[in-house]
């Protein structure tokens, strides 16, 4: 039977505001399918909170709830939602560009998303270099650009009677760097605020602009953002959950499911070559190497910690793996990931495993930005500080504690989730040991 809450979590009332940098393909994708859902135009699919149930107690005892109505989230209908973006076009015009979803599913949604106009964003054309906006702020220095943030995460929550709000990086991948001593400490990071310090990038005025309004943030770009000493510290000051980074959508979601399976078996892997063509902003942002670098950090990062070489070096210490982006406009949203993987097995006889993965970019994400904000909310409403580890399901380089390495491997993750929930409303954490029904 149902133990007792190890956390008071406080009810879902009131809007929940979803305040997003970046109101391009995903965001967009993502605001129409919330509106779409909310009118019966189509179903939520792939996302948990939505679609997915939860084993509570032994398999015999027949509990299996959506997650939806175990624990206490806000509904799609409470979502309302707002941005930046370096481009005028409101949440349908961009929609429209795009050209992820249908004009006829669009035009039954048009009116909410013509409501989302983009306030104007802090942007750096050294951090992104591909494209160039005119809806930008441009006054003062890094820390008035972030005062201004918070003025405008202020004015949104007056003028839609939100109750709480939650912040997801949706905007473009920035050019790979590395953490400063301006990052190090808060004192330092508002000092090179001040001083216009161009170590600091605009995703991380964003991010202290969130924390410093309570409001939880997530990443859903490789950046360098709030995976810094100054702002992880500032989170749990403030006891606000915060997660990231890099939506695990296409080709990494599949290593994922792959790389768990081969290791499972003690298979070992030669090589695993990934290539991938795509049009939209992404791909078109990607060219540049900088904005490339950091997401090839992240893309390759995922082998290395789930396969564990240093553990397997017979099967896994001479893997070559590489990873190539290739900006190609005719496809759209509509991206191809290509693997080869060269595998062996028993007495080392070789074997090859091709993979052509035609998936559509936004798709697969739009429901990974309803599950964060809906997630990072309860985390909130939980009393759930700093990093929130049990959402690394999501990302293809999940933040964790300085020092500790991060679990990739999605089955593991999604037990992480799971029994975070359990463990939150007082159930039995499941082992699948299963050793009781044999007694």
């Amino acid at each position: 039977m149902p133990g007792t809450e190890n956390v008071k979590i406080a009810p879902p009332e009131g809007k929940l505001g979803v305040m997003i940098p970046g109101i391009g393909a995903v965001s967009t994708t993502f605001m129409a399918g919330v509106e779409a859902v909310k009118r019966g135009l189509g179903l939520p699919i792939g996302s948990l909170t939505q679609m997915a149930t939860i084993r509570l107690g032994k398999r015999t005892d027949g509990r299996s709830p959506y997650i939806r109505d175990f624990v206490p989230l806000a509904g799609v209908d409470q979502l309302v939602f707002g941005g930046w973006d370096i481009f005028e076009d409101t949440a349908y015009e961009a929609a429209r560009k795009a050209r992820v979803l249908d004009a006829s599913l669009l035009e039954q949604v048009r009116e909410p998303l013509q409501a989302v106009k983009p306030m104007k964003a802090v942007f750096e054309h050294e951090y992104v270099k591909k494209i160039e906006g005119p809806n930008v702020k441009t006054m003062g220095s890094k820390m008035d650009k972030a005062e201004a943030l918070m003025q405008d995460i202020s004015d949104f929550q007056k003028a839609n009677g939100v109750a709480r709000t939650i912040m997801i990086w949706c905007a473009s991948t920035e050019v790979f760097h590395r953490p400063g001593a301006v990052h190090q400490t808060m004192a330092a990071f508002e000092e090179g605020l001040h001083k216009n310090d161009p170590d600091i990038a605009p995703s991380q005025v964003y991010a202290y602009a969130a924390l410093k309004s309570g409001v939880p943030f997530a990443n859903g770009a490789p950046n360098l953002t709030h995976d810094i000493p100054a702002l992880l510290g500032l989170a749990r000051e403030r006891n606000i959950p915060i997660c990231g980074k890099d939506f695990k959508t296409g080709q990494t979601f599949m290593k994922t499911l792959l790389a768990p399976g081969l290791k499972s078996r003690m298979l070992g892997v030669h090589g695993w070559f990934s290539t991938n063509i795509l049009g939209n902003r992404d791909g078109e942002v990607l060219e540049d190497p900088g904005s490339f670098k950091t997401k090839e950090e992240t893309k390759l990062s995922v082998l290395d910690q789930i396969l564990q070489p240093d553990l397997y070096p017979a099967l896994y210490k001479d893997l070559y793996h590489a990873v190539r982006i290739n900006y190609y406009p005719p496809r759209g949203d509509a991206k191809e990931g290509w693997d080869n993987i060269d595998i062996f097995g028993w007495l080392g006889y070789p074997m090859q495993i091709k993979i052509d993965f035609l998936c559509r970019d936004s798709i697969l994400a739009a429901p990974l930005v309803l599950d964060l904000v809906l997630f990072l909310d309860l985390a909130q409403r939980a009393g759930m500080k700093g990093i929130q580890e049990w959402l690394s399901f999501y990302f293809k380089a999940p933040m964790t504690a300085p020092g500790l390495y991060p679990e990739h491997d999605i089955f593991i993750q999604l037990m992480k989730l799971k029994n975070t929930l359990r463990w939150m409303r007082g159930e039995d954490l499941i082992t699948h040991l299963g050793l009781e029904y044999y007694d």
